[in-house]
């Protein structure tokens, strides 16, 4: 389709993830549904509320386009979205969806920029991509012209399908992603329509763990995935055995939690607290499988076999260690660590003030993970 050694405990900033809300999709005497500019819908964190709207309508009129498909959902757009342009984050996003300034690709040209070396010759003379030259993937969907010209839609009812406009781009990636009619709730059919969209593996599954991120964001549930056996069942057990325990700065050890020391970048002390931090969560629950551990969360990234951030959330299973960074290309700004349960989950001892605890994968900071097991 187109080109393509700092201990735990900082604190970390929650972000609040209301509850998504989709609007009847029309009224009885207009089966249309309303302008995604007057739709309301939650928020989710990372995303514009422009462009969470625009996904929520294409998945709201994808029937009307590929009867047959099932499965398309807004998180499966904001997946792809992510990647393509981090929801467009940085523009400007107008009322009817327009967005400027416009999102550009390189050209296409053969010459190497962006890591192309095909050139694709132009097709739309400059009207979408601003060149006539060669091609460029547009708009946060990023389509080539050629591509938006079979598969583009209007979908905010302007009478034009553009690539640059939040809700036909997003309208046009759910027709690409279904085809003649997949099965999106089938993870193999999913996976074939993302592969379609980028030719890579590592795209999938980086796209893929989006996608489970914002169905868990959307439900509050943890999709059935890949349960955890042998040496992994056995530290994910005996860090879920301390679901509860209080989060003590720099407490926790091989044997259980400990009291812990003064004090964290926030001033918090776990001298009178007796629980773990998140090494020391991490450095206990591999101890009961016979792995050691070093102490801090930068040490332990050094540990086992390193799994880069660029891999994807995909590539991780359970049993990893997980770590977040203050600069995820720099293992020394690693601030914290916790254990990968599956499906964009981690059981952690997050930061002064709560208890051990499963949550979803933090959304800033994630700086890979590292496999002992």
């Amino acid at each position: 389709m187109k080109r393509r050694g700092l201990g735990c405990g900082a604190v970390f900033l929650a972000v609040l993830v209301l509850p998504v809300v989709l609007l009847a999709a029309a009224a009885a005497q207009n089966t249309r549904p309303k302008s995604p500019a007057m739709q309301t819908v939650g928020q989710v964190a990372g995303i514009p509320q422009r462009m969470l709207a625009a996904y929520h309508n294409a998945a709201t009129r994808l029937p009307g386009e590929v009867p047959s498909c099932r499965g398309l959902t807004w998180a499966v757009l904001a997946g792809i979205a992510r990647i393509e342009s981090n929801h467009a984050t940085g523009r400007t996003i107008s009322p009817r969806g327009d967005i400027t300034p416009h999102i550009l690709g390189p050209v296409l040209d053969g010459s190497g920029t962006g890591g192309n070396t095909t050139a694709f010759p132009d097709t739309d003379h400059g009207r979408f991509d601003g060149t006539a030259t060669a091609e460029r993937a547009v708009g946060p969907f990023q389509f080539l012209p050629s591509t938006w010209t079979t598969t583009g839609r209007d979908a905010n009812d302007d009478q034009r399908a553009d690539p640059h406009n939040a809700d036909d781009a997003a309208l046009g990636a759910a027709v690409y992603l279904c085809g003649r009619g997949r099965n999106l709730t089938d993870r193999t059919q999913l996976s074939a329509a993302i592969y379609q969209y980028n030719h890579s593996q590592a795209y999938v599954s980086d796209v893929l763990g989006w996608i489970d991120r914002y169905s868990q964001l959307a439900t509050g549930q943890i999709p059935i995935g890949q349960p955890a056996t042998g040496t992994a069942r056995t530290v994910i057990a005996a860090a879920l055995a301390q679901t509860g325990t209080p989060y003590s700065w720099g407490g926790g050890n091989a044997n259980g939690p400990s009291t812990g020391i003064c004090c964290s970048p926030s001033g918090k002390s776990g001298t009178q607290i007796v629980g773990f931090d998140c090494s020391g969560l991490t450095l206990y629950a591999y101890a009961q499988a016979g792995i050691h551990l070093p102490r801090t969360a930068a040490q332990q990234a050094g540990a086992g076999t390193r799994i880069p951030a660029s891999a994807g959330v995909g590539a991780l299973k359970p049993g990893d260690l997980v770590f977040f960074a203050y600069d995820p290309t720099s293992d020394s700004t690693i601030h914290h660590v916790g254990i990968y349960l599956g499906n964009n989950q981690m059981i952690n001892a997050a930061r002064p003030g709560t208890l051990v605890r499963t949550e979803p994968l933090w959304d800033h900071g994630y700086a890979g993970g590292a496999r002992l097991l």
